[in-house]
């Protein structure tokens, strides 16, 4: 019997890219506690990440990338997860939105693919940092309060983001920010200079290696060019299905440790290992059905987003419902392994508190709980009217 993460596996050729994954999720798992404890962001992860190819894997072939299927994605993710769930999340973000501007071509294709050609060859990656304190997550429909004011040549833009995820290593990234001229908001490529300041506020109880901090834009020049109006083709946000597959990979990585720990683990005042016990039989079985449904539903998502491209506008409640299933179902499969575990799973010698902590903040990653909810209601009332 093959492992359950190779259950959606398709190909020799997709088992391979698998293998390489796997490689660099246990060389992250042996530094998530560092980085984890430090709060610091793993440049070493990236930096492997970098030489084995990763950052490309969702460029279109035609720049050099390996150009990725979103069902290929979710299983590239949800392994490296397994190793680190604050790296996988991290460069997740990059290679959706490069699967998610290839698919929509929402860029101008001269700059598209000057950033497809730098990220193949220099290893550079994208962002878009949209959240703020004061509006709060940008899919809640809040105006920016970053602001880009007319200049000569192009727009001067000025505030501050949090949630920035990446910002201690990119180069570039996108901004959302308001114009009182137009009073219209826009997105705006702005590459790191000297007006561009990083502060290191990312201090959290999950996650703690993302680099997502608070980045502060002073008068930063962004040239017309770099004013990215364009829409593109809806594309149902598919890409976003990068955020579930890194939570399941961390839910899979707490169940192989239950399993492991109950099936060497004895008692004295037991003969045997306690994965003999039907109680403990019993908890091993509802992480499997938490886990398989979940599973299941993102997989087929995925699938139906690759096969139907003219209906990917149509799959949005699906797309949520996946994503809701697994960021929950992910914390109670780590709920249930600590509980197999028993006491010792709160030691920060273990890596099953920190998959506690981590798998938390899926809950917070778009698109929220009650936005999936209202979406499938909506959609249930339509369908009586």
């Amino acid at each position: 019997m093959g492992r359950l993460i190779d259950q959606y596996i398709r190909s020799a050729e997709e088992q391979h890219l698998a293998d390489q994954t796997a490689e660099l999720a246990a060389r992250f798992a042996a530094r998530a506690e560092k980085h984890d404890r430090a709060g610091s962001f793993p440049h070493d992860n990236f930096a492997d990440l970098l030489e084995d190819g990763y950052l490309k894997l969702t460029v279109p072939a035609e720049y050099g990338g390996n150009e990725l299927s979103l069902h290929e994605l979710v299983t590239q993710q949800e392994r490296l997860a397994y190793g680190d769930g604050s790296t996988a999340l991290a460069v997740g973000w990059h290679l959706g939105q490069m699967l998610h501007l290839r698919t929509t071509r929402k860029w101008p294709e001269p700059l598209f693919a000057e950033l497809c050609r730098d990220v193949v060859s220099k290893g550079a990656m994208i962002n878009t940092f949209a959240s703020e304190a004061g509006s709060g997550s940008p899919s809640r429909g809040g105006k920016p309060e970053t602001t880009a004011i007319r200049t000569e040549g192009g727009w001067l833009i000025s505030g501050r983001k949090t949630f920035s995820t990446l910002s201690p290593i990119l180069d570039r990234f996108v901004v959302t920010a308001y114009m009182p001229e137009e009073e219209a908001t826009a997105d705006f490529l702005v590459f790191k200079n000297e007006n561009v300041t990083v502060h290191e506020t990312w201090d959290t109880i999950g996650m703690r290696g993302t680099g997502s901090h608070d980045v502060v834009l002073n008068e930063v020049f962004a040239a017309d060019e770099h004013r990215l109006a364009g829409k593109g083709i809806d594309d149902g946000g598919g890409w976003l299905l990068h955020i579930p597959a890194c939570y399941i990979g961390i839910a899979l990585a707490a169940r192989d440790f239950a399993i492991s720990f109950a099936q060497s683990y004895r008692p004295n005042h037991l003969q045997g290992p306690i994965a003999e016990l039907p109680t403990v039989q019993q908890s091993i079985g509802q992480m499997e059905i938490e886990l398989r449904t979940a599973r299941s539903l993102l997989y087929e998502a995925a699938g139906r987003w690759d096969r139907e491209p003219a209906n990917r506008p149509h799959l949005r409640p699906e797309l949520g419902l996946a994503k809701y299933v697994a960021t929950n179902h992910a914390v109670k499969i780590v709920d249930i392994a600590m509980r197999i575990v028993g006491g010792s799973s709160l030691s920060r010698s273990l890596p099953l508190e920190r998959y506690y902590r981590d798998v938390r903040a899926g809950l917070h990653n778009p698109p929220m709980d009650n936005t999936v909810l209202q979406t499938l209601a909506a959609g249930a009332l339509n369908e009586q009217r």
